[in-house]
């Protein structure tokens, strides 16, 4: 009867790893890590990432995460360099993300006021004069692969409006788990592709 048991629990751990995900320790009930491939979206090629090269713990994961905020809110870390999507019963998605430099940094509540598919990103005036070489964007970088904001983009607006703050995809999965941007938030182009598929226009966001 043992070794049956042992077989089956083998076979589950097998469908588990065919379906893209495994178990781990306790506390996280899923990691995605054969989720990164890639693939076309919306006629653009997003490369794989070499995930390998990215420490596991910023691979896309769903772990147990306590919070009186209900489902559907995102809660972004920006000291631990994480990014939950909260879930019933106690859980959440959790992503690796890339946050701001010093100096770019930004925490407060605002909410997912838009959404979009592989945005159009135009460089703020303030950004072109520290960065005389962005001009040739002041109309705006189409979008792709290349693209600063990635294969999507989630704007987020207060009370005062536009913060000019975004939770987008980079194609530089070396930043992750870094602070190295200019305030936004990034995650890999897989993980904002599933961000974005989960998260609705209106979602709370906090940021801290």
């Amino acid at each position: 009867m043992r070794l049956k048991h042992l077989a089956l629990a083998a076979g589950l751990a097998l469908a588990a790893a065919v379906a893209g995900c495994s178990s781990i320790g306790i506390g996280s009930f899923q990691v995605f890590s054969s989720d990164y491939g890639a693939r076309t979206d919306a006629g653009y090629r997003v490369p794989s990432i070499p995930i390998s090269k990215v420490p596991r713990k910023y691979h896309r994961q769903i772990v147990r995460f306590d919070t009186t905020e209900k489902p559907g809110t995102i809660i972004v870390d920006t000291r631990e360099k994480f990014l939950y999507f909260v879930l019933p019963e106690g859980r959440a998605v959790r992503y690796g993300i890339g946050v701001g430099r010093d100096g770019f940094e930004w925490s407060g509540t605002a909410r997912v006021a838009a959404k979009r598919e592989w945005p159009v990103w135009t460089p703020p005036p303030e950004m072109i004069r520290r960065q005389p070489e962005l001009v040739k964007w002041s109309g705006g970088m189409p979008p792709g692969p290349n693209n600063a904001l990635g294969a999507r983009a989630l704007y987020l607006y207060n009370k005062n409006g536009d913060t000019g703050y975004r939770l987008h995809g980079t194609p530089e999965w070396w930043s992750i788990g870094k602070a190295m941007s200019s305030g936004c938030v990034r995650l890999l182009n897989q993980d904002i592709i599933d961000l974005y598929n989960r998260a609705e226009v209106g979602a709370k966001v906090i940021v801290k």
